[in-house]
């Protein structure tokens, strides 16, 4: 049977005539933008679908992600980008998310550069982020269909798809809930697979950096039979990659010493900044083997061997930083914290399809995935906490008696306890499986043809998690090491005491490197795991038809239902349940929950080739939606394109999108996690540990999302392509978790309800603060918890255009083809405000998800088969570290919680160029084989990054993370990549 108009098939045609039949629109996907126009636009991403040809070329519309309704990118009210094969093939990436991320509407996605946390069990993951609004507000689809997501977040690994069939990328960069519902509120990025693939294709290929580390490779083959003499086909397709990693950070940028500390020299008055922006700078409360670092015996550190020296602090002092003295050797961050996590991953897809009639399709499609990554998170520390009795026996004899001389009972001290194993490192297995079986056709139903598609997926994503690290009561009991009056052995003071637990305890020595037996190590760490699955069932049923007509042209429908459960458990080690690890402490979330959805859209052409204008169509939509947890919610999109002439496309939409609370939102058992905070009662940095809790009572996120936009087409010049559109997105009822730092800060203002959730150790002294147990070298324990306080508003502007012509246009005999291309986004505005202080505007900040104003990308590719070769630059604009910091070296005003004077608060921008040479050629006998071998070079002039630090009061752990934001900047350097790829 002719395969039915599946509302995702690349080469779904519109086959019942109607509007638009008169217009000339460009087929390709690829928007190829003219190079030399308007250069400040250098990188938007908004509008087409199609790849420019020539303006002669015999049109094929396909449906792009948008809509359910047959139609091009152009013609959509939403601005649409599309990632073509041929561009895909072009990336040579090791990761297909790692070509999408260099579009411009996605910033701040999670790669696997950045996603090293431990607490958080998301290390090694890719997850898109479109627009920056969050990744969770990013819908992911197959094909068109949801796919199970990695964590009780729901949020989609890349990792997990099958990448090696994919065909093309379709990128929705506006709100697309009342089309495929919840989580689509800032876009859709929808993954389209190659399912009617005949015969045999696959890819050989591995990369190394110009360092000669990180090493990665990736087989991939992909076959496709037919049988029953052409009734059913069957498709398979497998892929293994590597990626070998790198456990420290090799690279000279991030070894400098680069850190944020406050300024020594600060007061209200003197107009010093209060913060500085400084290289070679380390800590002054830790040291590897142990420091000294409060009282008459402040200073004294621990070599190897537990030698004690005098510790050389530098000029510039701020506990706990300092600037200059002893810096290289405490500067941990190059060596604590992987600059690329070590990464196996596996995938296989199967599919069969056939024909029960000739207008009907029975299929059924299965996946599985594998991802094993490891990585190192940071060391075992203790800044400064550390409270040790001055009987213990490890203290050196010289050092004992000068505390007997003295009279101290206890010394205070920090450590970064490099004896124990291996700091704090990670191993994370995920697997996926997905299943699926549908029934699709088409059917004439009282003189209208109509497409329809129902089928049933279940997919189960299992985590597991396992990690080494400290075991806070243990660490304890072992750190606090006496003589035995018996036996003069070393022991630990509960085993005396008869503290229950404490039979097995082994004396851990504080003082010094290399001093520690390894059952003294093994007492004292332990190996975390948790084991998680989150499971996803869909049915769904869609039908599209053109019922009747309007006086100009069919009127497109298309309607449908889906009823889905999002669930999920898990289970944890036992030390875990009870808190009892440093920083880990991942507690499963149990809970599920339910959503029953009907929608129904539209496409209406009200002009068509008349006086008033070429045409005009108007796209509407509306969902109806309802949660077992959050109950009934109605999404709504209205949409138009006008062509007045042929040339000139007007477009505008406005829609309401939401998300709904994911299972971690509403469920979470609570997740445990260890950092820094500035304490505004002691002004000082201490060490706390968070709660993060579920909440039941959220609600869904409500966003207005409306854009605006124009695409130009002209017929003098074939070939070229530009849109430029404007969006704005208001997220009301935004589901936020107030920080450790803005609980405190709210609590020291005076708010009753903050200090509630805080706990601190005994005689802590912060007053309105209760006491109670924390893990040892704890001051303070926070509890946290999701609620819809907070609203956001987004502003931006997509420039997209193309240019694709013959060489011989320009120099008569000249052979190939040129295809140019340029895409940017420019985030206007991208404001918080959580009802407390001033809405703060992210956008221009380098730091976490920023976003950039300007990121942009530029291609030029040049054709003459069988080879060809494409110059890519990518780039970012020039930022700062904080839009609220005033930037400031002498005459600086007074320094406030919300406006702090920074030395150094700008950012460098930064330009990338890549390069890639494809050569086709062909093999065996029949001449049907074809290989290309392709070469591609990734951060050609081995840009580094610009220097990206974190403000320690924010309740990071900088002292163990090198000085970059890799969600934006290229942090590995120069790669090469070499492959083959053919098919037959």
């Amino acid at each position: 049977m002719s395969s039915p108009c599946n509302h995702f098939s690349a080469n779904c045609i519109r086959r019942h005539g109607g509007y638009g039949a008169k217009r000339r629109i460009l087929t390709a996907v690829r928007i190829l933008p003219f190079i030399l126009t308007l250069p400040i636009l250098a990188g938007a991403q908004s509008a087409s679908a199609q790849e420019a040809q020539t303006a002669q070329v015999a049109i094929e519309q396909i449906t792009v992600t948008g809509s359910r309704i047959v139609r091009d990118g152009f013609e959509a009210p939403t601005p649409i980008s599309v990632l073509s094969e041929a561009e895909l093939l072009r990336g040579a990436g090791a990761n297909i998310a790692d070509i999408i991320n260099e579009l411009p509407s996605l910033a701040g996605s999670v790669v696997p550069q950045g996603s090293r946390g431990v607490s958080n069990g998301g290390a090694g993951m890719n997850n898109l982020n479109l627009r920056s609004l969050d990744e969770k507000r990013t819908l992911v689809l197959l094909d068109g269909q949801r796919f199970v997501g990695a964590q009780p977040t729901q949020v989609v690994d890349i990792n997990q798809l099958p990448q090696g069939l994919v065909s093309r990328v379709d990128i929705v960069t506006g709100g697309a809930s009342a089309v495929y519902g919840s989580d689509a509120l800032a876009g859709v990025v929808n993954f389209v697979l190659d399912r009617d693939f005949t015969g045999l294709k696959g890819e050989v290929s591995g990369g190394i950096t110009t360092y000669g580390d990180n090493e990665n490779m990736k087989v991939t083959l992909t076959g496709g039979v037919p049988f029953a003499n052409g009734r059913g086909h069957v498709l398979l397709n497998g892929e293994v990659s590597h990626i070998a990693g790198l456990r420290s950070a090799p690279r000279a940028w991030a070894n400098q010493g680069w850190q944020t500390m406050s300024n020594p020299k600060y007061t209200p008055t003197n107009g010093e900044p209060n913060l500085l922006v400084l290289p070679r700078v380390s800590q002054t409360q830790q040291t590897r083997g142990g420091i000294i670092t409060a009282g008459p015996l402040a200073g004294i550190a621990f070599g190897p061997g537990g030698k004690p020296y005098p510790f050389a602090y530098g000029p510039v002092r701020f506990d706990p930083w300092m600037q200059g003295g002893e810096w290289r050797a405490n500067d941990v961050a190059g060596e604590t914290y992987s600059l690329d996590n070590q990464e196996s991953r596996q995938t296989t897809f199967f599919r069969v399809s056939y024909d029960l009639t000739e207008n009907v399709e029975a299929y059924i499609q299965s996946i599985w995935g594998h991802t094993h990554t490891t990585n190192l998170c940071c060391s075992h520390f203790n800044q400064g906490n550390i409270t040790v009795q001055g009987d213990n026996a490890f203290i050196p004899a010289e050092i004992s008696a000068r505390i007997t001389a003295l009279g101290l009972t206890t010394i205070r001290m920090g450590s970064y306890n490099f004896d124990l194993p291996e700091l704090i490192s990670t191993n994370n297995d995920r697997h996926v499986f997905s299943n699926m079986v549908g029934v699709e056709g088409d059917v004439d139903f009282f003189d209208t043809a109509w497409d329809w598609n129902v089928y049933y997926t279940r997919g189960k994503s299992r985590t597991s998690r396992r990690f080494t690290d400290r075991i806070s009561k243990n660490y304890r009991r072992a750190i606090d090491a006496v003589f035995d009056p018996q036996t003069g052995n070393i022991v630990c003071r509960s085993t005396l005491l008869g503290e229950a637990g404490s039979e097995n305890c082994i004396p851990f020595n504080l003082f010094g490197e290399g001093v520690n037996s390894e059952a003294a190590v093994n007492y004292s760490a332990g190996t975390a795991y948790n084991y998680a699955n989150f499971t996803q069932s869909v049915f769904a049923a869609t039908v599209t038809g053109e019922p009747f007509s309007s006086w100009a042209g069919p009127v497109s429908v298309a309607l449908g239902m889906e009823h889905r459960k999002e669930g999920g458990g898990g289970i944890q080690d036992r030390i875990s349940k009870g808190n009892g690890y440093l920083v880990g402490n991942i507690r499963p979330t149990e809970g599920s929950y339910t959503v029953t959805e009907g929608f129904l859209e539209t496409l209406v052409p009200l002009i068509d080739g008349t006086a008033l204008g070429e045409s005009l169509d108007v796209n509407a939509a509306i969902r109806f939606t309802d949660y077992s947890t959050s109950g009934y919610v109605t999404t709504w999109k209205v949409g138009a394109t006008y062509t007045p002439v042929s040339d000139i496309t007007i477009r505008a939409s406005r829609s309401r999108d939401i998300r709904a609370p994911n299972r971690e939102e509403l469920f979470a058992a609570g997740r445990f996690a260890g950092a820094t905070i500035f304490d505004p009662f002691t002004s000082r940095v201490i060490t706390y540990q968070r709660e993060i809790g579920g909440n039941r009572d959220l609600t869904p996120e409500k966003a207005n999302t409306t854009g605006v936009g124009v695409v130009l087409q002209p017929s003098w010049m074939p070939g070229f392509s530009g849109s430029v559109d404007y969006y704005s997105i208001d997220v009301a009822d935004a589901i936020g978790t107030l920080r450790g730092q803005g609980v405190i800060d709210r609590c020291f203002a005076g708010q009753k309800v903050f200090c509630d959730s805080i706990v601190q150790e005994p005689g802590g002294g912060r007053s309105g603060i209760s006491e109670g147990v924390t893990p040892a070298g704890i001051e303070l324990f926070i509890a946290q918890q999701p609620v819809n306080f907070v609203s956001e508003k987004a502003r931006g502007i997509d420039i997209e255009t193309s240019y694709q012509f013959p060489l011989d246009d320009l120099v008569p005999n000249w052979g190939g083809e040129v295809a140019l291309r340029v895409l940017a986004t420019h985030f206007i505005k991208m404001s918080r405000d959580d009802g407390v202080n001033t809405p703060i505007d992210r956008a221009g900040e380098a730091t976490r998800d920023g976003p950039p104003n300007w990121k942009y990308m530029a291609s030029a590719t040049y054709t003459d088969d069988p080879w060809s070769v494409t110059l890519t630059g990518r780039g970012i604009s020039a930022g700062v570290l904080k839009n609220t910091h005033i930037e400031c070296t002498s005459g600086c005003p007074t320094s406030t919680s919300l406006a702090k004077t920074i030395n150094k608060n700008s950012v460098a921008g930064a330009f990338w160029i890549d390069a890639s040479f494809n050569y086709e050629f062909l093999g065996g006998d029949d001449g049907d084989t074809t290989m290309e071998m392709f070469f591609n070079v990734q951060n050609l002039l081995d840009k580094d990054p610009p220097v990206v630090t974190s403000e320690n009061s924010s309740g990071t752990v900088s002292f163990s993370t090198y000085p970059a934001n890799p969600r934006f900047y290229d942090t590995l350097g120069r790669m090469f990549r070499l492959g083959v790829r053919f098919s037959h």
